[in-house]
């Protein structure tokens, strides 16, 4: 499979009024304090632990950790180059926010377990991992018909891998992210030339084109919809 480059360039992911909805939401779970140490695994450009670094002015800068090296990462975070199974093996660290944002689709259920129970080791005590990963029931994510068959059957898979981060954490809460976008038809064809979502990746080129003709015929000038993350939470 292709790596995902460009799942929060120039989407609504990257957007501030997205970005800052999602840090009100964080807000709502975690009481940050300028000790904290946090460590965003999967961070794309680190546009949230970025924003969350401005805010609460951390002693330490979070550290975002990706197996692509994007372009434009923001300069006030620590990024490193690396999976977070192999990072979690090697650092010393200890987390009190361990952040795991539309990630889990790329690991195997054994992989899955190694790194969630990496995770709690490196947790501090009264530490939380948050995992966000697409809604899998009633998902509005515009779609054509081929891109929908794909994204059902990745969700089909996310809803097995839920429940092996449900039986590795035993205790957890579940809540949703909601976020109400509103985006013009030609910046979302923009968007699945540059395949933004891993279900497009493997796809070809005559598909996507034929996929973007259905998107221009089905949907006005502005496409409106809701996207829905499942947050799992776990406090240490």
């Amino acid at each position: 499979m292709r790596h995902l480059k460009n799942w929060d360039n120039k989407t609504w992911l990257s957007s501030q009024q997205y970005i800052y909805n999602f840090i009100r939401f964080l807000n709502k779970k975690i009481r940050f304090k300028q000790n904290h140490l946090i460590l965003d695994i999967g961070c794309g450009r680190a546009n949230v632990i970025s924003d969350l670094y401005k805010k609460y002015k951390f002693r330490n800068k979070p550290i975002g950790i990706d197996i692509i090296r994007n372009t434009n990462i923001k300069k006030n975070i620590n990024f490193k180059k690396i999976d977070g199974i192999s990072y979690l093996q090697k650092t010393k660290k200890e987390f009190d926010v361990i952040l795991l944002k539309q990630t889990i689709h790329f690991f195997s259920q054994k992989k899955l377990n190694l790194l969630l129970n990496l995770i709690k080791k490196k947790l501090r005590s009264g530490g939380k991992l948050l995992i966000f990963s697409l809604k899998t029931k009633n998902n509005q994510i515009p779609s054509f018909k081929l891109m929908k068959i794909k994204l059902k059957k990745s969700l089909k898979r996310d809803e097995l891998l839920f429940k092996v981060i449900k039986k590795n954490l035993k205790k957890f809460n579940i809540s949703t992210f909601k976020f109400k976008v509103t985006i013009n038809n030609q910046k979302y064809v923009k968007m699945i030339e540059s395949r933004y979502i891993s279900c497009l990746l493997n796809l070809k080129k005559s598909e996507i084109t034929d996929g973007i003709k259905e998107i221009k015929l089905r949907y006005k000038d502005k496409i409106k919809f809701t996207d829905s993350l499942i947050c799992i939470s776990f406090n240490k």
